[in-house]
């Protein structure tokens, strides 16, 4: 079982900077896969970026790509995700959470086994 906290959400205007937190539970951190998604009022809930077990392979969503980065720190079991030149439709409660099985899948939410529950990120104009 793992619990994983999100911290580091907040205002901040376009153009800003965020850097969120994902704080995992449990010795068994480096065996997950990790990955961050988005929802936003009244749409689903959809995939920002994931990173191996390691941390030596990451993914985005083609809407963040250059903007987001995705990282870990396994000693720390910690995941993070950095956020730079945030616009308005980033705006959303941001979700951290663990895959277990790492098949390959990491773009689709049911992947994942775990989930915390999660921060809000709002982007003004």
């Amino acid at each position: 079982q793992v619990q994983l906290i999100e911290s580091g959400g907040g205002l901040v205007q376009a153009g800003g900077s965020l850097r969120l937190s994902c704080a995992a539970s449990g010795r068994t951190f480096r065996s997950y896969a990790m990955g961050w998604f988005r929802q936003a009022p009244g749409k689903e809930r959809e995939f920002v970026a994931a990173i191996s077990r390691s941390g030596g392979t990451t993914y985005y969503a083609d809407s963040v790509k250059g903007r987001f980065t995705i990282s870990r720190d396994n000693a720390k079991n910690t995941v993070y995700l950095q956020m730079n030149s945030l616009k308005p439709e980033d705006t959303a409660v941001y979700y951290c959470a663990a895959d277990q099985h790492y098949s390959g899948s990491v773009y689709s939410a049911s992947e994942y086994d775990y989930w915390g529950q999660g921060t809000q990120v709002t982007v003004s104009s």
